[in-house]
């Protein structure tokens, strides 16, 4: 044998597959069709957003959380409904992550240098009831540099077992086949790519200049999910959310393409959940694109009005960071593929972030200095530079203005000015008392109780038609991709089932790929902070697993 354990895709899950194998000693080749720029996939692209329960950082914003909270938020937002086969495992797995999340996962992460931003922020809030979706509490811990932050611990395991000869890396070799041997995986062939400058996220050449084969005792698959294919996107797209939208946003880069979840059922794994998939409402295409159709993520605070494209309020609970894939039903309802906030420049300097690790570069860099600004009068700079080169921002200092520049933006004139005025006055007058039956304004106030939100993320509420408020902000708001929700089923070693429920040999999955554990780990919805997360410990357990059974043979 070449080698101990082929692993298929060095992003995140595959760098801590990786790791972990060789940490125990094994002999490891880790493959990736892109170039070393890309080195941790699309980790590296994130806000570095992590699912911890009971942590340090929440108790001291005097949060109280607990396991049987996180459980119970998790299995009311998973929704599992088909526990006798597809999401047998990924209920197991669900209940293992959330233990992680609130056992080990953060001391197994500070002992490799990661920590934290202080305040925690609250993402998926809801807006059903206790045994409903959502976070009852906040659960959302932000890696002190972002996604690079927490690539870089395991890019540095990693390239340590490069030195010391466990760990061979070869970028540019896209994996075709996996090569099996009496119903065993023992190796991977496929087609060296020709060489690639693209820088980190461009898309890179698919030229191919040579072949490979290696055998090895077993394979981990982490290559991640389909949100980069829109043809993959549209031919799994679930019914219960009508017809595939007509035009939408990139979330990940072009490499992100499902390739291996064909090329492993091939070899016998058994895929699960296709249909259950996660992408986001709030996507702004980026004035500054690096992969094709790029959209970036608006991550708002509660306050903005959200209108269909006929400028119509979406009905509780889709309200702006409640539920997203409640609202991504209500859009495709409308049948039209975007939607819009309107909002004023007290709301949108504080509540407006913006996903990515480059769109934040003080938590990126690890600047006090830049973090401070945020303080500052004036939106952040990256959302201000979307305001200035975006092409879906609309700014007025009067209602009539926006409304005619919303609908010379989009071209469909559908929107009615007497009709968004009512709403607005409506919603104005519901701010005059510290109660209301708005149920935004509402969950508004509950918000600023929470120390996290009062002091960077939710604004003091206040009418949006006062000039002193102002100017008043539309934004064109586009469905963007993001995440594959099912996946290869695993059972809770990380190995690969077929369809008669019984393990592969010598297979296993991680990561993005695998539903990010036994298929589908988080059912229909998700909390956030849990992609990540899904992929350290799908990750970490199925390197574990790996090296340990290779013992037994």
């Amino acid at each position: 044998m070449d080698y101990d354990i082929i692993v298929v895709g060095a992003g995140l899950a595959g760098l801590v597959a990786t790791a972990e194998a060789a940490d125990a000693g094994r002999k490891v080749l880790l493959l990736d069709q892109e170039p070393e720029a890309s080195f941790g996939g699309q980790a590296w692209w994130s806000f570095g957003g992590l699912f911890l329960v009971d942590s340090p950082e929440q108790r001291r914003m005097g949060i109280h959380d607990s396991y049987e909270l996180a459980l119970q938020d998790w299995m009311g937002s998973a929704g599992f409904d088909r526990e006798a086969d597809e999401d047998y495992w990924g209920r197991q797995w669900a209940e293992a992550y959330v233990k992680f999340a609130a056992g080990e996962k953060r001391e197994w992460l500070r002992r490799m240098g990661v920590r934290f931003f202080p305040v925690v922020g609250w993402a998926e809030r809801g807006g059903h009831l206790a045994e409903g979706h959502g976070n009852s509490v906040p659960r959302f811990h932000i890696v002190w540099g972002t996604g690079p932050g927490i690539v870089a611990p395991f890019e540095r395991r990693v390239r340590e077992h490069m030195k010391s000869g466990l760990v061979d890396y070869k970028p540019r070799h896209r994996v075709d086949r996996l090569l099996t041997q009496d119903g065993a995986v023992r190796g991977a062939s496929g087609a060296v790519l020709v060489p690639s400058s693209a820088a980190r996220g461009e898309a890179s050449s698919r030229e191919v200049a040579g072949e490979f084969t290696y055998a090895a005792r077993a394979a981990i698959v982490t290559s991640g999910g389909i949100g980069g294919n829109q043809e993959l996107i549209r031919n799994n797209w679930p019914s219960r959310l009508g017809e595939p939208p007509s035009r939408m946003l990139s979330g990940v880069p072009d490499h992100v393409d499902g390739r291996m979840l064909a090329i492993t059922e091939e070899a016998g794994g058994r895929i699960v959940n296709r249909d259950r998939m996660w992408h986001y409402a709030e996507g702004l295409k980026n004035w500054a694109p690096i992969w094709s159709n790029h959209g970036i993520r608006i991550l708002p605070g509660p306050s903005s009005l959200w209108l269909d494209a006929r400028g119509r309020r979406f009905p509780v609970p889709a309200l702006p960071g409640f539920d997203t894939l409640g609202t991504l039903e209500a859009i495709q309802k409308t049948g039209y593929p975007y939607s819009w906030f309107i909002l004023t420049q007290k709301i949108i300097e504080k509540e407006f972030a913006l996903s990515g690790s480059e769109q934040n570069p003080d938590l990126t860099g690890k600047s006090i200095r830049l973090l401070l600004k945020r303080i500052l009068s004036g939106a952040p700079g990256p959302v201000q530079a979307f305001m200035d080169k975006g092409e879906d921002f609309v700014i007025a200092s009067n209602l009539p203005d926006l409304v005619a520049g919303m609908n010379k933006l989009t071209g469909d004139n559908l929107l009615d000015l007497e009709t968004i005025e009512r709403q607005i006055k409506a919603r104005d007058r519901q701010i005059d008392n510290k109660f209301a039956k708005d149920l935004q304004i509402t969950a508004i106030r509950g918000a600023r109780h929470y120390r996290g939100d009062k002091l960077i993320r939710v604004a003091k509420p206040h009418r949006m038609l006062d000039p002193k408020n102002g100017p008043l902000i539309a934004v064109r708001l586009n469905l963007v991709s993001r995440k594959t929700l099912g996946g290869l089923q695993t059972n809770l070693s990380g190995r690969v089932l077929n369809a008669e429920g019984k393990e592969v040999p010598g297979l296993y999955a991680a990561g993005e790929v695998a539903g990010f554990g036994g298929g589908g780990v988080h059912g229909y919805r998700a909390l956030e902070g849990t992609f990540l997360g899904g992929c350290l410990f799908s990750g970490r357990v199925a390197g574990r697993a790996a090296a340990a059974d290779l013992s037994q043979l």
